[in-house]
């Protein structure tokens, strides 16, 4: 009889089978949610009139909208809750937002916040059929690793846009700091006016770059969002030549990250 009841305890239970099913569901709306993108949603808004330049914007704005319901439905389908500080300081004129990368659905959420961003993605993306369509409409900036992309992204912040950037490059490693390349450091002092950190925890862990989508946790996580305080880059670009200035914001922003991320950890615990 005691057998019999651990084997059932040990049964994943009604809301667990649920978080599941509206993870799988949210997987498979995005997925669709981005084809649908690609072969209708686009050709239809490229017909309205408007130059390149209007284009992109409603291509961005329309991601960004979609991403928010997206989120929402994430939320109101019991999958994750969220929080958000200071989102109202994004989306500035030759901002460059420098985020850590813990889970898949950061730059999601961080585009969904801001209605005419730009983002450096993954070059393995545009080759993605359910992602090149959103991607290339958008003319988001492919991180190649190239001279070329760090000259792109410096120049789409001369030209006053917002730019988002992971400079881990890809998601962080489970119980490990993050760890950050340059190339985030040297477009802002390229480009930047200001360069603004937002710190992104999730808890528990999920949709890590060692998970898979259906190992979810036993409780729907938390989404915490924190924009932090502005940096001057000039402040930096004045300490030295570019590959030393490079250097020091780039330690400047590995230790913010890591003291933030710190402190959450704690107040989690």
């Amino acid at each position: 009889m005691d057998l019999a009841t651990q084997a059932l305890n040990r049964r994943p239970n009604a809301p667990y089978l649920w978080r599941l099913l509206a993870t799988g569901a949210s997987f498979a709306l995005f997925g669709l949610g981005g084809l649908c993108l690609r072969v209708l949603i686009f050709p239809l808004l490229a017909l309205l009139p408007g130059d390149t330049l209007s284009r992109q914007r409603r291509a961005r704005a329309t991601i960004s909208r979609l991403f928010w319901l997206f989120v929402q439905f994430m939320y109101r389908s019991g999958v994750l809750t969220f929080e958000v500080e200071g989102a109202e300081r994004l989306g500035r004129s030759g901002q460059l937002i420098i985020a850590n990368h813990p889970s898949l659905i950061d730059v999601v959420v961080l585009i969904a916040l801001i209605r005419d961003a730009n983002c450096v993605v993954k070059q393995s993306l545009w080759d993605n059929p359910f992602m090149r369509g959103p991607i290339r409409a958008a003319r988001y900036i492919s991180n190649s690793g190239s001279l070329d992309m760090l000259d792109e992204a410096a120049d789409a912040l001369r030209q006053g846009q917002t730019l988002i950037v992971f400079p881990e490059g890809t998601r962080t490693t489970p119980g490990q700091a993050p760890q950050f390349h340059r190339g985030a450091a040297a477009i802002a002092l390229r480009g930047a006016t200001l360069v603004t950190p937002v710190v992104i925890s999730v808890s528990p862990t999920t949709l890590t770059k060692a998970e898979p989508w259906y190992r979810i946790p036993s409780r729907r996580f938390h989404f915490h969002l924190r924009v932090g305080d502005d940096i001057d880059p000039q402040l930096f670009a004045a300490q030295g030549p570019a590959p030393s200035a490079s250097r020091k914001l780039n330690d400047h922003l590995h230790q913010h990250f890591i003291k933030e991320l710190a402190t959450d950890e704690r107040s989690a615990a």
